[in-house]
């Protein structure tokens, strides 16, 4: 979905982005794990070690008419490197600008999605509307079907 929204970044994947991707995938997995669980100390841990392992390189640009903007990989960076470098310095700004416990990973049982939570008291459970309803809704049900007569 996110590569959706960037085509000129599509085009440029290749078989080889594709092994870093999925460590990355498990390396954030971890991070929205700790954050769920209130590990604040191991949050900022395997934040600062995905900064050690994926480095980033921020500068200014102004490309192709574009308002200026912040790159964090240089610009001939593969796209798993590009990716990376923005997901490792996106969960670092979130976790200084907002705190440790603000990732989430969804509490019903029939998705595994994540989420970042910006409720105004770090209440979200659920990763959508949709699973929130659908969590309540079979939440209801099993209600209704215990004070059912038998």
């Amino acid at each position: 979905a996110y590569l959706a929204n960037r085509s000129w970044l599509l085009d440029r994947v290749e078989d080889r982005d594709l092994a870093p991707l999925k460590r990355l995938r498990r390396d954030l997995r971890a991070v929205f794990e700790a954050s769920a669980a209130g590990k604040e100390e191991e949050v900022v841990a395997l934040v600062n070690g995905l900064l050690v392992r994926y480095p980033v390189s921020p500068y200014i640009a102004g490309h192709d008419s574009q308002t200026w903007h912040l790159h964090v990989a240089e610009r001939g960076s593969s796209v798993a490197a590009l990716l990376t470098a923005e997901c490792a310095m996106g969960i670092a700004m979130l976790v200084v600008d907002y705190g440790a416990t603000r990732l989430g990973v969804c509490s019903s049982d029939k998705c595994d999605d994540v989420f970042i939570d910006t409720s105004p008291n770090s209440s979200r459970r659920y990763c959508s509307d949709r699973c929130s309803s659908r969590a309540n809704v079979a939440a209801y049900r099993a209600r209704r079907k215990l004070e059912a007569p038998a």
